[in-house]
């Protein structure tokens, strides 16, 4: 079973920066995808950014030129430098990867517990 712990989190004024590591450990599996995704109170959980294996990125429209997504694929870890960020920033952040896993000889989703941003204006 895949895991992921994510660090990082916490309160920051507008403006400010945050940066969040995940690690993902747990048997023999190989990662491709990690990334982050968030959810905000009475929202559904949304996109934030994803890096493949050969550190092709994807950010979503709301963070771009903000957020820099980087990973490293021999430590299996994924982080999120956070610069200028604004209140609709806050929510709690998941760590995801898309691993897959010898032990079942499938791959899977996985999820972290997710780590709470607050961006106060």
């Amino acid at each position: 079973q895949v895991q992921l712990v994510e660090s990082g989190g916490g309160l920051v004024q507008a403006g400010g920066s945050l940066r969040l590591s995940c690690a993902a450990s747990g048997g023999a599996f190989r990662v491709n995808y990690m990334g982050w995704y968030r959810q905000a109170p009475g929202k559904q959980r949304e996109f934030v950014a994803t890096i493949t294996t050969s550190e092709i990125k994807n950010y979503a429209d709301s963070v771009k030129g903000r957020f820099t997504i980087s990973r490293d694929n021999a430590k299996n870890t994924v982080d999120l430098q956070m610069n200028g960020l604004k209140p609709e920033d806050t929510g709690v952040y998941y760590c995801y990867a898309r691993a897959f896993s010898f032990a079942r000889a499938a791959s899977g989703d996985y999820w972290g517990q997710g780590t709470q941003v607050t961006v106060s204006s």
